[in-house]
């Protein structure tokens, strides 16, 4: 265990004990309201460039396996809990929380008092932090802090996005059935989106995010799903673009960032949320069925409702929370999108409908 400080752009700062893994790693600062799925939290590519603080104060009782993460990789600058679990208990557990973090090279601190750190996010929004583990020294910190990159204006996806196209099987994949084929632009998508939609019949081409609209038609795709990622909608203009292009030709259909980009393309703004919402506990109206669903969110930016137009764009899903847009669809076209992320399961299966409503709208194309 070494000391570590977690200096905040605002100046205010927290010490705690970092694990063996030590060094320097900045981010903007978010927290997360999840009781479990820490696993799939640390692998979530939307966390790129973020430091993640665990409201719950115990984190690491069950271990982690080699079957929930959502990419290949830990995504997060930095972990903050107020107390890591040392002895976990899980019959699918393959190593601990620890292990996993110090061989993915993650600066995992413990020890903070995240219960004012979040209080101390809410009130003062997000921001950019620094974990260090060897200065400590408060000037030195406030110029490195300034150099930090943020969520702002800046293509994130570019860092997550797969270099090259490639057609996604699942591991207990039977024979293969496929009734539609889906071209998914992979802004930083998740494993289970993947699995839900080959479970569903569909064979799943994944593109990288700059994938032009030409090499997409080489597949004849039946639908345009776009995915979850990090970072500023506005700042990855060229997959908006790309959506824009097949609105009224392709059934398209987004989740998250995807959602966002949707909505960029329909001809809306986004703008940056206080402090964003991160957890798997936001309730959520569907008004198209008038039921709650309970979901899974991580995202830091949203679609302002006020500016779609609303005789092209009719609003689906609401956040309960704030009332914030959680989904819509086009009223002529083919297009469907939501903010929350309907693969995680939290309730646990309160929002998968909503991939099946994607499956008839490429059903309708296909006739």
């Amino acid at each position: 265990m070494s000391k570590a400080i977690l200096y905040l752009e605002d100046g205010v700062h927290f010490f705690g004990e970092a694990l063996s893994f030590v060094g320097e790693s900045a981010g903007e600062v978010v927290f997360n309201t999840s009781l479990s799925g820490y696993q799939e939290i640390l692998t979530d590519p939307s966390y790129a460039g973020q430091i993640v603080v665990m409201t719950y104060p115990l984190i690491g009782n069950y271990g982690v396996n080699d079957e929930d993460s959502e990419s290949s990789k830990v995504h997060v600058k930095g972990f903050i809990v107020k107390e890591f679990c040392r002895h976990h208990s899980n019959f699918r557990a393959t190593k601990s929380l620890i292990e996993y973090l110090n061989e993915q090279n993650i600066l995992a601190v413990e020890g903070i008092d995240t219960r004012a750190l979040t209080r101390h996010l809410r009130v003062k929004g997000a921001m950019r932090g620094l974990i260090s583990t060897k200065d400590f020294d408060l000037n030195s910190l406030a110029q490195k802090i300034k150099k930090v990159p943020s969520m702002e204006g800046a293509d994130w996806v570019k860092e997550v996005t797969t270099k090259e196209k490639y057609i996604w099987k699942n591991s207990e994949d039977k024979e293969s059935k496929q009734k539609y084929i889906v071209a998914a632009i992979d802004c930083g998508i998740k494993f289970n989106i993947l699995r839900i939609l080959t479970n569903k019949d569909c064979e799943v081409h994944v593109f990288p995010s700059n994938a032009t609209v030409e090499e997409i038609n080489k597949i004849n795709p039946d639908g345009i799903f776009i995915s979850n990622g990090p970072g500023d909608p506005a700042a990855v203009g060229h997959v908006k673009e790309t959506i824009r292009a097949f609105l009224g030709k392709k059934p398209v259909f987004g989740i998250c960032l995807g959602h966002q980009i949707t909505g960029l393309a329909l001809g809306g703004k986004t703008f940056k949320l206080k402090f964003g919402h991160h957890g798997a506990n936001h309730p959520v109206k569907d008004l198209l069925d008038n039921r709650i669903g309970i979901t899974s969110q991580n995202h830091g930016f949203c679609v302002d409702i006020d500016s779609l137009n609303k005789d092209d764009v009719e609003l689906i899903d609401i956040n309960l929370n704030d009332q914030t847009l959680e989904g819509m669809r086009h009223k002529k076209f083919p297009v469907l999108s939501f903010q929350h992320h309907p693969e995680a399961a939290p309730g646990p299966h309160d929002a998968q409908y909503l991939f099946d409503y994607f499956i008839e709208m490429m059903k309708e194309y296909k006739k």
